[in-house]
């Protein structure tokens, strides 16, 4: 195939030359401090006896920062990013555009010294991000840019498209969702526990001290990477996606396309309903990231740490169309199944969407667009099958994201079943159908230009030969043919040939 992008030879590229620098410096500070924990009340000559070894140590981390950076290169031809490394294993791969699931661009503390920068490049399918670190921040920028024009099928060169901000997350709102959480929590009941322990029985005050001190040793740094990820948390909207940054010592900055997102998620902690506040997560297919990911199949980011549901309706309308239906309850004989919840359980859908609400005391609601879901199942435990009822799972990729229409009446379940099936092969048909083999035998097109090919129409016993046709989906004009499969080249008008994801 014979493309103005693709064809041409990739020229490889290092990692900015401070890289080792800032690989081989973490692990430098680390075992400084860990040097000035074992000498601290040691004899002089106890220190002069291990001097040397702590010398090895820190030359090894500066060798082996210098060493990856000697081994690895990379190169980006507008398809595909190459990334090599390794000395003594190598590793070669090879990550097609249109498999890029999220590009975040991430500074340490360390890096952004040195104005240097890490890129994370999310991949469905893949077992762990493709990384670049360290290149300079402006390459970096640069590059995230490339990636995602060439994944919305445009041309690597076409300038970032224009930010529109949307919103910044106040420090004290964040401080109070902080110290309004499960662990803040714990530790005021720790406290009172504590000061109860001490007027009724001072004997044990001891025993109740050390129990609060180790919680807050183990639960001080959840509360403050909390606080450090999501400090300064600001939203703004692109045409490639929504552009998030964050961060304290170290900065983030995110960008999630629009056409990812396979479910939306807003959460309502009870300590934080009677300020209004939510939280909102967006899943997107792929593997679990540094930031939140959980599970398998899916990274879950974070759309709003925290934030009023007008604010988090404007956000979400982005990524998702506001369903035209009232969700409504299950029928009365569901209290008897979940006397607690019964009165926050809602569901329903339209042509485009399914939303479910579920949880008492940690509210959950979920949207999940009909062009995404992967599948549809109707589950009835013993206890339903008494009292008629039934559970529809509409399920998009994850092992717990879904939109759960819970104990709704075992005829409505079924029908439920059959109709969004039906609706979500609807959606998708709006979408774009997945490409379909040429017909066999079909006419072989001319392939020194893309504009020359015609599509193939006739039947016949034979693949047809490697060529430009007529896109099958109907999103562009050719698609190209390998032989076997469709694959992610495409063109509209011109030579140039962009991706497009099948």
């Amino acid at each position: 195939m014979t493309t103005s992008v693709a064809a041409t030879t990739p020229a490889w590229e290092r990692l900015h030359p401070l890289s080792p620098v800032v690989r081989g410096g973490r692990a430098v500070i680390v075992l400084l401090f860990a040097i000035v924990a074992a000498t601290g009340g040691g004899s002089q000559n106890g220190a002069r006896t291990r001097l040397p070894i702590d010398g090895a140590l820190i030359a090894f981390a500066l060798v082996a920062g210098l060493v990856h950076w000697l081994v690895t290169k990379w190169s980006f031809d507008g398809v595909t990013l190459r990334i090599e490394t390794g000395l003594l294993r190598r590793d070669a791969r090879q990550v097609p555009v249109a498999r890029v699931q999220a590009v975040d661009v991430v500074e340490p503390l360390l890096a952004r010294w040195f104005g240097l920068a890490e890129l994370q490049i999310t991949v469905a399918g893949a077992g762990k991000n493709a990384r670049l670190s360290y290149l300079g921040r402006d390459r970096a920028l640069q590059v995230r840019n490339a990636l995602l024009a060439a994944h919305h099928g445009q041309h690597p060169a076409t300038p970032e498209p224009v930010e529109v901000a949307g919103l910044a997350v106040p420090t004290d709102r964040l401080v109070g969702s902080v110290l309004l959480s499960l662990p803040a929590l714990v530790f005021v009941l720790l406290v009172v526990g504590v000061v109860v322990v001490a007027l009724s029985a001072p004997h044990g005050l001891g025993g109740a001290i050390g129990v609060l001190v180790a919680y807050m040793f183990s639960t001080g740094a959840l509360v403050w990477r909390r606080f450090n990820v999501l400090y300064g948390f600001t939203v703004g909207y692109a045409a490639d996606g929504i552009r998030i940054r964050r961060g304290l010592l170290g900065n983030v900055a995110e960008t999630v396309p629009y056409r990812r997102v396979q479910a939306v998620r807003q959460i309502e902690p009870l300590m934080w309903r009677p300020f209004g506040w939510c939280r909102l997560e967006v899943d997107l297919a792929g593997m679990p990231g540094r930031d939140r990911g959980q599970g398998s199949g899916r990274v879950r980011k974070t759309l709003l740490p925290v934030g009023d549901r007008a604010t988090a309706a404007a956000i979400r309308g982005a990524v998702v169309a506001e369903p035209g239906c009232e969700p409504t309850p299950p029928p009365a004989r569901a209290r008897l199944k979940a006397p607690l919840s019964f009165h926050f359980l809602r569901a329903g859908h339209d042509e485009h969407v399914a939303v479910a609400v579920t949880g008492r005391f940690r509210r959950r609601t979920c949207w999940v667009p009909l062009d995404k879901v992967q599948s549809v199942r109707r589950v009835q435990g013993p206890l339903q099958r008494r009292l008629r009822l039934a559970t529809v799972h509409v399920d998009v990729p994850g092992r717990d994201v879904e939109a759960a229409f819970r104990d709704r009446d075992e005829q409505e379940a079924a029908s439920l079943v059959d109709e969004i099936a039906d609706r979500s092969r609807t959606a998708r048909s709006r979408v774009g159908p997945e490409p379909r083999p040429p017909a066999a035998g079909a006419p072989a097109p001319a392939t020194t230009s893309p504009t020359a090919s015609s599509g193939p129409t006739a039947p016949g016993a034979t693949s047809p030969p490697a060529g430009w046709y007529a896109d099958p989906s109907g999103r562009h004009r050719h698609r190209y043919w390998s032989g076997s499969a469709w694959t992610e080249h495409v063109h509209d008008e011109g030579p140039t040939t962009a991706v497009d994801p099948l």
